[in-house]
């Protein structure tokens, strides 16, 4: 199918879903860095929905090694909110602190992605010493 026509049938789907009253949930980035002395990453996250309280957590994918042209070792990782069917009445913003326990690999540049297709990448280096986290 041209890409055209692609285009004009998602602009329709979602005339319609505006039309019956369905929204697209889409949480966004409002920025995101490394702090070490937590060993966390703290993402502001923009979303709507009734209330406040959403929760964020990160399921990480594989680790992607350093090659030639890609210098250092990458991971990326969905940023889940907890309450992702909430119905969207408001804006809200929460800045959420996530850790990086379970990171699986280290240091990386990690790409944090949220639906539909938002995306914010950090640098996260090595764990702190007597951490406990990977290396």
């Amino acid at each position: 199918m041209p890409l055209i026509l692609r285009v004009a049938r998602i602009a329709g789907f979602a005339t319609l879903c505006a039309g019956l009253g369905v929204t697209a949930h889409a949480d966004t980035f409002g920025g995101a860095h490394y702090e070490r002395s937590t060993d966390t990453l703290v993402v502001t996250m923009h979303y709507r929905g009734t209330n406040p309280n959403h929760g964020f957590t990160l399921r990480w994918g594989r680790c992607r090694a350093p090659e030639a042209d890609r210098p250092r070792a990458s991971i990326a990782a969905d940023v889940l909110d907890d309450q992702a069917t909430d119905v969207e009445k408001q804006d809200y913003s929460v800045t959420a602190r996530l850790s990086l326990a379970d990171m699986p690999c280290r240091p990386a540049r990690v790409t944090l992605r949220t639906a539909p297709r938002f995306f914010t990448v950090v640098w996260v280096p090595s764990a702190p010493a007597g951490s406990g986290g990977r290396r």
